[in-house]
Formats: structure tokens, C-alpha cells, sequence
């Protein structure tokens, strides 16, 4: 597999994969967040995920892959202390907000930070027309934030304090999606890098959440039953952007993949029962739009 990703990195074929595992990525993201969000505590949810992921890297990494060599730790270590801090983030905002407010701030906020730090770190550009699908893009998701905002009904004292983490959650998402976008690139075999992060980055939810079970018991096996079907998508979700940033420019990769604010808010709608309406359908175009401009536009 490592070669076929040796083969077409930097070529148009691996241009369109990189297409394809964004907006892949995008779909699976926005099912991972309902997930995490759903009937269960964000905490706990985040920590049973993060148990099956734990178990289910264990011996693809340790095994499975070249181990890390030198420098290669300190990117997976690094990798580990950012998406902490992220996942901190999250729970916490979903704990204040509904789903449908604080997920598309959280995507809106990513993409503007990772193109400026795409620009810094790898050199990175956008050509006018893809700014312009950049500003289209983010129109569209914070305005879906802001008429979510207007409308939402479900716990309205604490949505203030739940955009604010969004934001800054959103500057997280930036500094991950760069920080892994590096750590890819600079590992000779990608899956060696990603079986790491899988197996790292997941030791840490599992222990707050225990601590926070043993306060309020829940039953066992429907959590086990979500945390194993989240941490599939996570393989889907995480796995398939940093590949899609190895394949091509980091910046694309991360707008594409903020299409799943177009994906949660159906999902808010078909699966945790929150409204669309008409108004939410034509943001959700706009968002659409400006992805279809920043990839048609470079």
C-alpha cells in the first residue's frame, strides 16, 4: 500500500485521490462528531473510542509497520500532546452546545488558519479564485453557525461560552491538520506514521474517561458497542486527510474536508432530530460551492 502512495504522490492521480479521501474524510468526520455528540457524555463517548482504538492499533503498529526512527518520535509525541488538547476542546463545547451551533464553527475556524499555516510551513498558494471559494466556503458554514444560533431552542445559557471553544477549538483543528500534514510527509512510510498517531494519540480519553465513569456509571455495552463503531470511522476520517495532505496541498485538503458541515447538518436532522429548513439547505449549497471553487479553481 505505501507503495501505491509512493507511486502517485505529486501526480494528477494523486490529485484526484487526494479529492476523493477529503471528501471521504468530510462525510466520516461529521458521522464521527453526531457519535461523539449523541445520547451518551461527549467524555465518555471520546474515551470508549479511543479504548478501541488503542486495542485495534496495538498490533498494527507494533507489528505491522517500520517502527519510528529519531525525529519521527517527537512528531508523534507532538501529535499527541495537539490532538489532546483538541479533543479537550470538543467535549467541552459539546458539553455547553447543540451539535448543529458548535460543530460548523469548529469546522469554519480550521480551514482559514491551515491555508495561512500551509503558506508558512510548505510554501503553500492560493490563486484568487480559490480565495474566493475559501471566503464562499466560510460564509456559508459560519453563516449556518449564526442562524443555528438564532433558532436553536436546547441549552441557550451556555451556547456563548460553547462558541467561544468552538473558535478556539477550530484554531486546534489548524494546528493538528498541519502538524500531522508535516508528520506524514517527513516519515518515509506514511502508514508507519499513521499507525502511530491511531496507537498514541488514543491513550489518553480512555483514562479521563474511566475516571468519569466510576462518578456516574452508565451501562457498558451499548458505549462499547458506539466507541467500536467510532473508532472504525476515526480509521476512515483522520486516516484518509493525512494521506489526502501527503498527496497534495495541505490547504486544499483541509477545505475539501470542511464539506462535513454539509454532512452534519443532515445528519443533525435525519438522526438526532434537529430541523433543516430551507434557509439551512441554501447555506449548505453555499458551502458546497465554495469547496467545488477552491478544487476547480487552483
Amino acid at each position: 500500500m505505501a507503495e501505491l502512495i509512493y507511486a502517485i504522490e505529486g501526480t494528477e492521480a494523486g490529485t484526484r485521490a487526494a479529492l476523493i479521501l477529503a471528501l471521504s474524510s468530510a462525510f466520516l468526520h461529521a458521522l464521527f462528531g453526531a457519535l461523539q455528540k449523541g445520547r451518551h457524555d461527549p467524555w465518555l463517548s471520546r474515551g470508549a473510542i479511543d479504548s478501541w482504538l488503542f486495542v485495534l492499533s496495538a498490533p498494527i503498529a507494533l507489528f505491522a509497520v517500520p517502527w519510528p526512527q529519531g525525529a519521527e518520535w517527537v512528531l508523534i509525541f507532538g501529535a499527541l500532546g495537539i490532538h489532546f488538547c483538541y479533543k479537550v476542546g470538543m467535549a467541552l463545547a459539546y458539553t455547553r452546545g447543540a451539535y448543529t451551533v458548535v460543530y460548523p464553527v469548529v469546522r469554519g475556524t480550521g480551514p482559514l488558519f491551515t491555508v495561512i499555516g500551509a503558506y508558512l510551513i510548505f510554501g503553500e498558494t492560493f490563486t484568487g479564485m480559490q480565495w474566493l471559494g475559501v471566503g464562499i466556503l466560510l460564509a456559508g458554514i459560519f453563516g449556518l453557525a449564526a442562524y443555528n444560533l438564532a433558532t436553536i431552542t436546547v441549552a441557550r445559557d451556555t451556547l456563548v461560552p460553547a462558541l467561544w471553544l468552538a473558535v478556539g477549538t477550530g484554531a486546534l483543528v489548524a494546528v493538528y491538520t498541519t502538524w500531522d500534514a508535516y508528520g506524514v510527509r517527513a516519515t518515509p512510510n506514511p502508514f508507519t506514521f499513521l499507525a502511530w498517531f491511531f496507537f498514541i494519540t488514543a491513550i489518553d480519553f480512555p483514562i479521563i474517561a474511566a475516571l468519569r465513569w466510576r462518578r456516574a456509571p452508565v451501562p457498558l455495552p451499548p458505549l462499547a458497542l458506539r466507541g467500536f463503531f467510532g473508532a472504525l470511522i476515526a480509521y476512515g476520517s483522520f486516516g484518509s486527510v493525512i494521506l489526502a495532505t501527503r498527496l497534495d496541498k495541505v490547504g486544499e485538503a483541509a477545505v475539501l474536508r470542511e464539506t462535513s458541515t454539509v454532512f452534519a447538518a443532515l445528519i443533525g436532522w435525519l438522526i438526532l432530530g434537529e430541523t433543516v429548513g430551507p434557509r439551512r439547505a441554501a447555506l449548505m449549497a453555499l458551502i458546497a460551492l465554495g469547496a467545488v471553487v477552491v478544487e476547480f479553481g487552483g
